[in-house]
């Protein structure tokens, strides 16, 4: 069962519109602070200055240095994009899978598909080397998310697991492989570049490049429009087959479109980040917890609260530990754990 409320949620009662305003608003200005921190610390006009004028916005003549528009432009704005792009598709899979499996511990990597996504980067870095460029790592990073819904797919046909647990069991299994597979790669492979692999496992936004960021992009942009629109069905399956059968919905092909979007998603999402805990696990229970269950209001609302989380966990990452970044992946591991279990001792608020 997904977590309900005895009582109204607090923010339930404001527009919709509304609260998307508000929380796009607070997204923008996070992002634009993102980039203004780091080593080099950077002011926010300038900031502002410099997107404007990159983007047409503005014709002033430029007023820094050509040093400062590269690191903001060339070097932390995609970062920031991404962060965003990578919080909202994870928080909006997190909250799919739970409407779908009925269960309240579904999360993106849920499938096998972070294992899978890791071992296609353990071969890039370790065995075949950069044979694609700067893409390579994110190239294989998918091809290896792809392989791994695959075998899930084809585990779930081949035992008949038409029912989420038989689906979430076949994930974990195929899970399991897939890290084996990656340790033994490791193993065989250079020991002293395996320090390369641990911190892209560890989660990270620094492969972030403008010529590559249309890739997530698109990937958010089409799998969040399918699930948006399905948000009726979505809403029909955390009552439970039958009764989601009753209202017309076709539960087992719709679980495995879901499924499949959600995976390809994740696979997106990790191939150019690593494996980032905890976001698609805690910020649909915040959500579902401030604005209710209705899945019309939780995707979009969880995309954005997603987005935001991460750009604020990538501000923190870049200051903790200057001028060094702490992976990100750490950073929202101890966030989304604290977080998680203050959120499951409010018992008198949540039950499952």
């Amino acid at each position: 069962m997904i977590l309900k409320q005895k009582h109204a949620p607090s923010l339930a009662k404001l527009p919709m519109l509304w609260l998307l305003i508000s929380l796009a608003i607070l997204l923008i200005v996070s992002m634009g602070i993102a980039v203004g921190v780091g080593s080099v610390a950077i002011d926010q006009a300038t900031v502002w200055g410099v997107i404007a004028h990159k983007i047409s916005l503005s014709s002033s003549l430029p007023n820094w240095s050509m040093g400062r528009e590269n690191i903001i432009w060339a070097v932390r704005l995609p970062r920031v994009i991404l962060a965003a792009i990578v919080g909202a598709a994870l928080a909006m899979v997190g909250g799919a899978l739970q409407s779908v499996t009925r269960n309240p511990l579904a999360d993106p990597h849920l499938l096998g598909v972070s294992s899978g996504a890791a071992l296609g980067a353990i071969i890039a870095l370790l065995h075949t080397g950069m044979i694609l460029g700067v893409a390579t790592v994110p190239v294989f990073a998918f091809i290896g998310a792809l392989v791994a819904i695959f075998c899930v797919l084809l585990v779930a046909n081949f035992s008949v697991a038409h029912s989420a647990g038989r689906l979430i069991l076949a994930g974990v299994a195929i899970a399991f492989i897939l890290t084996a597979l990656g340790n033994l790669f490791i193993f065989m492979g250079d020991h002293r570049a395996s320090h390369t692999v641990i911190f892209w496992m560890l989660g990270g936004l620094g492969l972030a490049q403008w010529d590559q960021l249309w890739f997530p992009c698109l990937a958010l942009l089409l799998g969040a429009s399918y699930l948006i629109y399905k948000a009726r069905f979505l809403n029909a399956m955390t009552l439970g087959d039958e009764t989601a059968s009753t209202l017309g919905v076709p539960v087992t092909r719709f679980r495995l479109m879901v499924i499949v979007v959600c995976a390809l998603l994740t696979g997106a999402a990790v191939a150019f980040s690593g494996v980032i805990g905890f976001v698609g696990l805690m910020v649909p229970h915040i959500t579902r917890l401030l604005v209710g269950g209705d899945y019309r209001k939780l995707l979009p609302l969880s995309g954005l609260l997603g987005a935001l989380f991460l750009v604020i966990a990538d501000i923190v990452a870049r200051v903790i530990i200057p001028p060094q970044d702490m992976p990100i992946g750490i950073l929202t591991g101890l966030v989304g754990g604290i977080a998680f279990v203050l959120l499951m001792r409010q018992k008198r608020h949540v039950s499952f």
